[in-house]
């Protein structure tokens, strides 16, 4: 591979001539270390009109620094594997674009919420656990489903999670206060409003969400919204719908009195 190829493109290089290239060049400060510690080096590359933040590790991969881990997939914002912190904000490294931080330092960081594996690649695995822990669709009428247009367009949004985990990690029940054994986090907050909000599902989730998966310690900071990469409106149209679901069925005095005479009425016919 020549000096000027583009490495991202390593399937079908392409010229920096061809794509805009310039005399300039940029620095990036990269984390490089594992569980054990680390500290960030400074790499100074070839600057290409248009180049985004993953373009640059990849160059400075093949180039300058073989063993530089990151992981990646697409390039193209839908399969969420290139999450990372970018001067401290959790960022696609694929749809940053360099010229964002003209005149500024960029610093390069793995994912906050979960262990290190090493350099830019940190182990996800635990939400994939938290996901098996939802109860699926459920539903007794058989396929194929007859659903209403705007059915289906209400499902459209959450149905949109790329499983970046980029909200995840900017939460701070779980980036700060570490409370994973007992919260589930806005992703899967997102996933259990699909479910709920599925015409056709028939399961009740919100006592899993309550005691399960820790839906009050959320705040509604709303900074899961912000880092969102395809604009689903977290806090505003999954997890405040769910508090007030929650609220409903567990905090309305109406229906608390019910369930206490509810389990009375039981109490009495398994007595007599």
């Amino acid at each position: 591979m020549s000096e000027g190829d583009v490495t991202s493109r390593a399937h079908a290089p392409v010229g920096e001539e061809e794509l805009g290239g310039t005399d300039r060049t940029i620095k990036l400060n990269i984390f490089r270390g594992d569980a054990g510690g680390g500290e960030e080096v400074e790499y100074e590359i070839p600057y290409v009109e248009g180049m985004v933040v993953l373009d640059a590790v990849l160059y400075i991969q093949a180039h300058q620094a073989n063993d530089l881990a990151v992981r990646w997939n697409c390039k193209a914002a839908h399969c969420g594997s290139c999450s990372a912190e970018i001067n401290g904000m959790p960022k696609l490294m694929c749809k940053t674009r360099i010229d964002e931080y003209e005149g500024k330092e960029i610093h390069v960081g793995p994912l906050q919420a979960f262990p290190l594996i090493k350099d830019l690649v940190t182990d996800v695995s635990w939400n994939y656990e938290v996901s098996k822990g939802i109860t699926p669709f459920t539903t007794s009428e058989k396929a194929p489903f007859t659903l209403y247009e705007e059915d289906v367009e209400r499902l459209y949004e959450p149905k949109s999670c790329i499983e970046c985990f980029l909200c995840q990690d900017v939460c701070h029940v779980l980036r700060t206060h570490h409370k994973h054994p007992e919260y589930a986090g806005p992703r899967f907050f997102v996933r259990n409003q699909w479910l709920e909000m599925h015409p056709l599902d028939e399961a009740n989730r919100l006592h899993d969400l309550k005691e399960k998966d820790g839906i009050g310690y959320c705040n509604i900071t709303k900074c899961c919204t912000e880092v969102c990469p395809v604009g689903i409106h977290i806090t505003d149209n999954s997890i405040i719908p769910l508090k007030e679901r929650v609220a409903g069925e567990y905090y309305d005095p109406a229906k608390w009195l019910m369930r206490k005479i509810r389990g009375r009425r039981n109490g009495d016919r398994a007595a007599g």
